[in-house]
């Protein structure tokens, strides 16, 4: 063996304590102790993309309270719900869909597919698999942001955290999981010590990726058909880390903005969500990334609001209307945020319009109602993005004129600069004006 290249002991350790790690796939041709022997990083990137348009999304792990929620008649002329009233400032700057889903069925084990439109034991029957609308949008913006894109929110919760952003081999992208994580991510930059080391460690990376490879093609003669596909997918995701590191060593030696506010301590959901929407808007506003990902999941613990059931709980009330009180207490205080939210978009000027005229905003759930464990009719806002807004729309629930979500996602893909004419399971786009 080569001496200066990397054993295959230290390329196991490298790829399996990397941020994103997608084991070789059982392949039924050769040993178990011949797989046991390579793995490697997923991640994404891509071809630039020069336009100004940015995209946040935001989802809700348990839905919402959906008679609080949807007004009980359309147009621009509605009555505002309760869940709604704290959007009344912004109510021109939104628009409210009701009748969007994925056709899909699993209640919790479903809300994964919010962003992607599809579940992820279905994934391998798609072009694209589960690949989530952000990472979508991240394949194209390549080096014009040191972040291609933000995925934040918490690990803790129900069926393990975070599960919103998906990359186009399956593997889920861990969330940045606090604001002072996000902050430093966003504005600390590595001593001189650690940029060396990182410039070092692209080289062992870029050598390590090599002789990856390089293991996974010495097994093609071996394969059968169905083993020779899980390869060709095993290399894609190679190929994306590859383009990844280079991404790394663009940005290397450029300095981070310097910070507007002091490093924030981590508290607990509840608490951190009004600077973890802050630091989102430095985010666009520095163009540290032009996509970002907020997950409100089931670390969102209640007895910070002085609510003494279970947000999960709470979610399962049971009709009761004690429960429903409370739930909806935790619910309007997450609008709050999200008026908050956009606000703050709104009063930052960006070219020559808002900030929030250049970013399109999404907000809703993969629930729809978690009393019953329902993925129909999902709850959806769009802010932002130039639309004309300050409408609620109740498009048809079934029949040839049902429209799926991701109608929606591929409009936004392509408002945002994609030549695509197709996002999971759309038949379509949404006519938005």
């Amino acid at each position: 063996m080569n001496p200066k290249s990397p054993s295959i002991a230290s390329r196991r350790y490298f790829l399996k304590s990397a941020g994103f790690t997608l084991a070789l796939p059982l392949l039924e041709s050769v040993s178990q102790r011949v797989l046991g022997a390579s793995s490697a990083l997923a991640a994404t990137a891509g071809a630039a993309n020069q336009a100004p348009t940015r995209l946040v999304a935001i989802g809700n792990l348990l839905g919402f309270y959906q008679p609080e929620f949807f007004p009980k008649v359309t147009g621009a002329d509605y009555e505002m719900p309760r869940l709604l009233q704290p959007l009344t400032e912004v109510r021109k700057d939104f628009t409210l869909f009701s009748g969007l889903d994925h056709g899909v069925k699993g209640g919790h084990f479903a809300v994964h597919s919010f962003l992607t439109g599809v579940l992820s034991m279905d994934a391998k029957g798609m072009p694209e698999g589960n690949i989530s609308m952000d990472q979508r949008a991240a394949e194209t913006v390549g080096g014009a942001t040191r972040f291609p894109s933000l995925a934040i929110g918490s690990e803790d919760g129900i069926h393990g955290g975070c599960q919103m952003c998906w990359t186009r081999s399956g593997t889920r992208v861990p969330p940045i999981p606090g604001p002072r994580e996000l902050f430093r991510r966003l504005f600390v930059n590595e001593s001189a010590g650690d940029l060396a080391g990182m410039k070092d460690g692209f080289k062992l990376k870029g050598s390590i990726l090599d002789a990856v490879q390089g293991d996974a093609r010495s097994l093609q003669g071996q394969l059968n058909q169905t083993d020779r596909e899980k390869l060709d997918e095993y290399f894609t995701s190679v190929r994306d880390v590859e383009r990844q590191l280079e991404l790394r060593k663009q940005w290397a030696d450029v300095p981070k903005p310097k910070p507007p506010l002091k490093e924030p301590v981590n508290t607990n959901m509840v608490t951190d969500l009004a600077i973890l929407y802050d630091l989102i808007a430095l985010a666009l506003q520095t163009d540290s990334t032009r996509i970002a990902t907020l997950e409100i999941g089931g670390g969102f613990e209640s007895r910070y609001l002085g609510i003494s059931k279970d947000y999960h709980a709470l979610s399962h009330h049971g009709q009761v209307q004690a429960n429903i009180d409370q739930l909806l207490q935790l619910e309007e205080y997450q609008m709050q945020q999200f008026a908050r939210f956009l606000a703050k978009l709104k009063s930052i000027p960006d070219g020559d319009g808002t900030l929030l005229d250049h970013t399109m905003v999404l907000f809703g759930s993969g629930m729809a109602n978690a009393n019953a464990h329902t993925n129909t009719n999902l709850p959806v806002i769009l802010a932002g993005g130039g639309f004309k807004h300050g409408e609620y729309k109740a498009l048809p629930t079934s029949g040839l004129d049902r429209r799926p979500l991701c109608n929606l996602y591929l409009s936004l893909l392509q408002r945002f600069g994609l030549e695509v004419d197709k996002f999971g399971t759309s038949t379509g786009t949404l006519a938005l004006s």
